[in-house]
């Protein structure tokens, strides 16, 4: 038998047939590297923006620590003397932080584990601060011994400073800043970009970011976050005290300037406790 020998066109077209096969394989091996580099890089991606969640609603327990044995011997050294020994060095009260993303409120907690024993101690013990901060205003009930005020003012004033520093609290991690109150007080603030509230105790605002830290060297005062909660957030008591002698800041400071400037020097030394 002799072997059949293919025509040039046969044998062009099987080349052209093989070529075709070459391209098409070539091809689906291209589409396949494309689509698994494509698959694992989407999935790096979201697993590294997985790493950190954002919040807008949070509840937050801060633990407020005052030296008042530093306090004390600020206001009167004589006095300071002779009550220290009657007087824990440091007083330790709880207060709630509950905000969404516009409104917050902060307001008196669960029992402290000192119990406060001064009379300069009830001042700010029982405040509570609600803050808009769409509109930049804020709501303050204070007691203050024998009468309760409202103050209705715009948010305080603060001029911050971000620092490189940071610290862990409450399982947060946290950046430093340092503000300048009332033109001379200085704060000390660490606050998370993770729960996206720009608020923080007692009213201090103004950091891209949640304070969960903050301490205020003239008050001998620090408030630290011991328990944060960022999911059933109960919003809805989240609103302004109605009761009090309706005022602003600045009646309400004259209002006791009048009062404390006969109390000596430490009486004008709590004027500062009374504005915060």
């Amino acid at each position: 038998m002799r072997k059949q020998i293919q025509s040039p066109d046969g044998l062009n077209k099987l080349l052209t047939n093989f070529s075709i096969q070459i391209q098409l394989q070539l091809s689906k091996d291209a589409i396949m590297k494309k689509f698994i580099f494509g698959f694992f890089f989407t999935a790096s991606i979201l697993a590294v923006c997985g790493q950190t969640q954002f919040y807008s609603t949070v509840k937050i327990e801060f633990e407020k620590t005052v030296a008042q044995h530093a306090m004390m011997k600020e206001l009167d050294p004589e006095w300071y003397d002779f009550a220290k020994d009657h007087v824990a060095a440091n007083s330790v009260s709880y207060f709630d932080f509950i905000a969404d993303s516009t409104h917050s409120v902060y307001k008196p907690g669960r029992e402290g584990k000192v119990e406060q024993r001064n009379w300069f101690s009830e001042l700010g013990a029982k405040n509570i601060v609600f803050t808009d901060f769409q509109k930049n205003t804020s709501i303050t009930q204070k007691p203050v011994y024998e009468e309760t005020f409202l103050i209705q003012d715009s948010l305080l004033r603060i001029k911050w400073r971000i620092t490189p520093d940071t610290r862990t609290i409450a399982g947060f991690q946290c950046r430093k800043a340092v503000g300048i109150l009332f033109d001379t007080v200085a704060v000390f603030a660490f606050y998370s970009d993770e729960i996206m509230i720009p608020g923080g105790p007692e009213g201090i605002h103004g950091l891209p970011g949640m304070i969960l830290g903050m301490g205020i060297p003239r008050l001998h005062a620090t408030w630290f976050a011991t328990k944060v909660q960022v999911v059933d957030i109960p919003t809805a008591i989240i609103h302004a005290e109605t009761k009090g002698k309706k005022t602003d800041r600045k009646d309400f400071l004259d209002a006791l300037n009048k009062v404390m400037k006969n109390w000596d020097t430490w009486g004008r030394k709590l004027l500062l406790v009374t504005q915060i």
